[in-house]
């Protein structure tokens, strides 16, 4: 390249002025900064560039400073040479003055001031890549992301986590749809789902004919039929006949239906009056002489039937007792005849309501046996539990299970679901069920089957549970006042945190989270130290489970004394159980009559005496008594030599026998002022 070429180049290149570079090599022009970089690294551009092996700076190989766009670089300019002055011209050009100090011209020429490279195209520059236009200055996501977004459309963050991670952004939620990842508060509406529609097979209620009229006996052997008896009697005749046989010292008498029927007339009794022992009831001094025990029964008979009572038959349980260890083995053996026709009876002489528990129920009992569980919770902590289905309007109990200590046939769903699967037995109670249970039964996968089956839940549930919401997002915090609450729906269980005294965690698929309704709390100001009434918020399923659930624990009149058997104590409770769905089925018919049916203590206290009336007690041994006439020794004065009227009768306990025969008559006036007093 020739010197006029090289000037003619710099003349339309660039604006850079010879005449404003000082002695010290400083510029006041705008010099690109790629140049100040090569000069800060003691590099010459012109020289160190114009190697075959170094290639030039892209903005020094554009063909169009004012966009460096081009892809065909210009010719390398060779090394400034010092200008050769001629007659009329200078080094500059024609136009330059003469008096102009010359300089070499060190650098590619600067680009225009007018159009400064933005700092991400500088940046491109050196690492050579294709600088970004000034006119379209990239956003900060665009030099993060690399691909910047348009300007008049930002990207919201949702769309900008997608589009780095190749994913569609998810919508937003619609506002009228609560979202399931996180707590609500009351103040979102929620939506109260569909009520099942009932169906029950039978119309709810007493199963027995409400024309008659039934007397407490009547009703008690509805459960304790004449059946009952009859296998009761039987299988109780073969044990003591086994036992005789064995050796045993205890003198027997086959046992009738009738003295088995008085047998639990005192049982009935002894419930009442929960003495430490049975013989109590037999006692004679002042402290404990009972007038009612002695004229149904003789103590030493009540013991013996006691000791030979067997619900089962000997043969079948020495068969049984076989194959312990075994799969055929049955534990509750000694305990199936009495059970199953109790079970028959309950579930054919009432058919329960909409609204129905389950729970568990403790028969107290200290025997070493694998059955024997314990439940710090309950009020009986030690005994035989049982999975009771009652109606929740009157605690009827319509079915019950034993547990035996773990599940015969488990399905894999765990104990509590079977427990409660079992004992909803659809095809007999029908359909449209609301079922309540406390926090051992209620999980998401009982909640979802019974809905299936047209049956809706509630219940206490605790929160580790597989499928309680684990999020934390506007939880219940621990400042919480009471009444506040706190709910989340996920498809139909509806699951919610109210603050009380505590926090109660709910679980429900029949009801909405608020109704409006409220109850009272008497609440403790701190500061001054006094109580005052206040009515705070209460959610739906709170209020219902309140109202629905405990027909379970309804008995309070059972009998507790040591057995040597252990299945005795299930024997007492299945008497318990008849005495108190007897109760339920009069006060039942009572109110369809619109009568004031027996508080349960006086329906317990006229059983008792009618229960004793099926015939008359068994006569003691004849002996003198001091009602009788008096002897020729007493007419003439003499004291007579047998003072049996302080004698007892041979075999009884020490009770005299004239006192029996003033209770023959306190007995029948006891039994008609009990009915006066009642119909009052």
């Amino acid at each position: 390249m020739t010197l006029e070429e090289i000037h003619a180049f710099i003349d339309v290149e660039s604006d850079f002025n010879f005449e404003e570079i000082g002695d010290s090599g400083s510029e006041s022009g705008s010099v690109d900064s790629e140049v100040e970089d090569a000069f800060a690294e003691g590099m010459d551009v012109l020289l160190d560039f114009a190697e075959p092996s170094a290639p030039l700076p892209r903005s020094l190989t554009s063909s169009d400073p004012l966009e460096g766009t081009s892809a065909t670089a210009p010719p390398v300019r060779p090394p400034a040479s010092p200008p050769i002055a001629t007659p009329g011209t200078s080094a500059t050009g024609p136009s330059a003055s003469t008096s102009a100090p010359q300089h070499r011209a060190r650098g590619p020429a600067p680009a225009p001031a007018s159009t400064p490279c933005p700092p991400a195209a500088r940046c491109s520059a050196r690492c050579g890549k294709r600088p970004v236009p000034a006119s379209t200055p990239c956003p900060p996501a665009a030099r993060r992301d690399k691909r910047p977004a348009p300007p008049s459309t930002p990207c919201p963050p949702t769309a900008k986590r997608g589009a780095r991670h190749g994913k569609r952004p998810a919508q937003a939620p619609v506002e009228s749809d609560p979202p399931v990842d996180m707590w609500h508060d009351a103040d979102w509406e929620d939506v109260e789902p569909p009520p099942f529609k009932f169906c029950p097979k039978r119309t709810p209620g007493p199963q027995v004919d409400s024309h008659l009229d039934y007397r407490p006996s009547d009703l008690f052997q509805l459960f304790f039929s004449k059946e009952v008896m009859h296998t009761l009697c039987r299988n109780t005749n073969l044990y003591a006949a086994r036992k005789c046989a064995e050796g045993r010292k205890r003198q027997w008498k086959d046992v009738s239906a009738e003295e088995m029927f008085r047998f639990l007339s005192i049982v009935v009794y002894h419930g009442l009056l929960r003495t430490s022992t049975a013989r109590d009831l037999w006692r004679k001094d002042p402290l404990h002489r009972e007038p009612f025990p002695v004229s149904v029964m003789p103590g030493y008979r009540f013991e013996a039937i006691m000791a030979y009572l067997h619900m089962s038959d000997p043969a079948a349980d020495a068969a049984n007792d076989q194959l312990r260890g075994q799969a055929g083995f049955d534990g509750l053996c000694r305990l199936k005849p009495l059970q199953d026709q109790i079970l028959a009876a309950c579930k054919a002489y009432f058919h329960p309501r909409q609204h129905i528990s389950v729970d568990e129920r403790m028969v107290a009992s200290k025997a070493r046996i694998s059955m024997k569980q314990y439940m710090k919770d309950k009020p009986t902590k030690w005994g035989y539990k049982l999975f009771v289905l009652a109606d929740s309007s009157n605690g009827y109990t319509c079915n019950f299970t034993v547990y035996e200590g773990k599940a015969k046939a488990p399905s894999g769903q765990g104990l509590s679901f079977d427990a409660v699967v079992d004992l909803l037995h659809v095809p007999s109670l029908g359909s449209g069920y609301m079922v309540y249970v406390d926090n051992f039964y209620t999980s998401s996968k009982l909640f979802l089957h019974l809905h299936g089956l047209g049956y809706g839940a509630c219940g206490t549930v605790r929160e580790n549970r597989i499928g309680f919401p684990r999020t934390k997002e506007n939880a219940l915090p621990t400042a919480a006042t009471r009444g506040e609450m706190r709910w989340i729906r996920d498809g139909p269980l509806l699951f919610v945190k109210w603050r009380d005294s505590r926090d109660v965690t709910m679980c429900s698929t029949i009801h909405k989270v608020y109704g409006g309704q409220t109850i009272q709390r008497r609440v403790k100001d701190k500061r001054a130290g006094t109580w005052s009434t206040q009515h705070i918020p209460v959610p739906e399923p709170v209020r219902a489970y309140n109202k629905y659930m405990g027909g379970v624990d309804l008995s309070d009149f059972s009998v507790t004394q040591k057995m040597r058997r252990w299945y005795m104590k299930l024997f007492l409770h299945f008497v318990d159980i008849a005495v108190v769905n007897s109760f339920i089925l009069h006060k039942e018919m009572a109110l369809a009559r619109n009568e004031n049916p027996l508080p349960q203590k006086g329906y317990r206290e006229l059983l008792c005496l009618e229960l004793s009336e099926f015939a008359e007690p068994q006569p003691c041994p004849p002996a003198e008594t001091s009602g009788e006439a008096a002897t020729p020794a007493e007419a003439t004065g003499e004291a007579s030599s047998s003072n049996q009227e302080e004698e007892g009768p041979t075999g009884c306990f020490p009770v005299t026998v004239g006192e029996i025969k003033n209770l023959k008559v306190f007995k029948y006036k006891s039994f008609q002022m009990k009915l006066e007093f009642l119909s009052a």
